[in-house]
């Protein structure tokens, strides 16, 4: 008896269930906006949790179809949740930069006292992400990027001659371990200002926290999920998606480091100091300062999104070259001509008049995008221009980058690898917000954002 009414009630919650998420699903129509009807019970997202592909194809799938039938913008489900899709770049413009001010957020609901690493401006929102845009604004200019070439090339020779060192044993090269460990050398001496040594010590700290980082754990695609579909619940069960061992870790180095400056007088030109030096004026101006745990987390993110980015982006680029000889060639004589001009040597002002080698950079960033998609979070209720369709207040807007750089109508054969569409005399006859690998606006994520 007790089974069958388990089963019974089983029956019926499953039931009420079913009929709410449908219901869901009657949003943009009720509200007469263009959109996509929900295509299952997880809306116009694949199960999360069985898929192979991830959100990043549901949305680009999303920004085909309603390109397709002429949409510049248009609601989609991700399961339960209603959500806008921008799809014409100069929507995207309004968004990301001219309307700014309606969607200045991203809606985190990261509990920071749970994973006070994840307190960074990647994460923060309102007065909080203004005033830490403005402290950091300074820290990211040509003339500090230029005081730390002579940094990214020293690390560049342990790279050069492990390279060297394989050829040499006939071994294969796992060039992603590769750029890899040099990435975290880069990003350990330019923003800890610590030799991480990770080609002569596999075992070291910052070499095994890298791992570590970017090791797929379940909790995070959870986290995934709920974050975009219900976060709701992410206020009531607060997750800690960042491993206690690599908090301590991060935040030990950095007291580490900072102890060990102020007490030895020790300065260097690199993030830390930076946030330091940012730290000091804050006392001299009579405002709070940053805490530890706050330099850490900024500290954190720039470690996270530089080296796994860069040497992810350098994977895809090498294999892009080694499958396109004629680039390659290209690439190589530009590469060797600058040298020869700059008496042999690699200088910072020879690589940023690279104008072949930009290109390449920027065509590996079209077709693998660091950031599949940007999100932002309506503020207030906003009308759509030259539209009846009004976002309402915490409305979740999303921006496929994938369905922007592959888009035939900017970029003609899209699956062919072809710099030069970054050349002067083309990347002008498209849309300036075609091409978004790390977004656009004042949360530009190439502004450290």
């Amino acid at each position: 008896m007790v089974l069958v009414e388990l089963i019974i009630f089983a029956a019926v919650a499953a039931t009420f269930v079913y009929c709410y998420i449908k219901r869901s699903h009657k949003y943009w129509d009720e509200r007469n906006a263009p959109h996509l009807s929900a295509k299952s019970f997880w809306g116009n997202m694949e199960n999360p949790f069985i898929t192979k592909k991830g959100l990043k194809y549901d949305l680009k799938n999303a920004h085909d179809e309603l390109k397709r039938l002429g949409y510049k913008h248009g609601g989609i489900y991700l399961f339960k949740q209603p959500v806008y899709l921008c799809v014409d770049p100069e929507v995207c413009k309004l968004i990301l930069t001219k309307d700014f001010q309606y969607f200045g957020g991203r809606g985190s609901t990261i509990d920071y006292k749970t994973n006070p690493l994840a307190e960074h401006l990647f994460n923060l929102e309102g007065e909080p992400w203004r005033s830490m845009r403005v402290k950091l604004t300074p820290t990211f200019t040509s003339g500090k990027m230029k005081q730390m070439f002579d940094t990214l090339l020293a690390c560049g020779i342990p790279m050069l001659d492990r390279i060297e060192e394989l050829i040499q044993q006939k071994k294969s090269l796992d060039i992603k371990e590769i750029v890899g460990c040099y990435t975290t050398d880069v990003i350990g001496s330019c923003a800890f200002g610590l030799e991480c040594n990770s080609f002569k010590d596999p075992n070291s700290e910052f070499r095994k926290n890298r791992r570590n980082v970017i090791s797929p754990r379940p909790i995070l695609v959870i986290v995934a999920f709920l974050r975009f579909v219900m976060p709701a619940v992410l206020k009531i069960l607060p997750f800690k998606f960042i491993p206690q061992d690599i908090e301590d870790f991060f935040i030990g180095a950095i007291k580490n480091v900072t102890e060990h400056r102020s007490g030895n007088k020790i300065r260097r030109n690199d993030f830390v100091q930076i946030l330091l030096d940012l730290q000091e004026k804050a006392k001299a101006d009579g405002q709070e300062p940053m805490t530890l745990t706050e330099i850490a987390a900024q500290s954190f993110v720039f470690f996270v999104a530089g080296f796994e980015t860069s040497s992810t982006t350098m994977t895809f680029c090498l294999h892009e070259l080694a499958f396109n000889q004629d680039v390659q060639d290209k690439l190589r004589n530009e590469i060797r001509k600058t040298m020869q001009e700059n008496g042999g040597k690699l200088t910072y002002d020879g690589v940023m008049g690279m104008k072949y080698l930009d290109g390449v950079v920027n065509e590996t960033l079209r077709k693998y995008p660091p950031l599949p998609m940007l999100f932002r979070k309506c503020d207030r209720d906003y009308t759509l221009k030259d539209t009846n369709t009004t976002l309402e207040a915490g409305t979740n807007v999303f921006i496929s980058i994938l369905g922007l750089h592959y888009d035939e109508e900017y970029y003609p054969n899209p699956e062919k690898f072809a710099p030069e569409r970054f050349m002067d005399e083309n990347k002008h006859s498209r849309p300036q917000y075609a091409h978004l690998p790390f977004g656009e606006g004042p949360r530009n994520r190439s502004r450290y954002v």
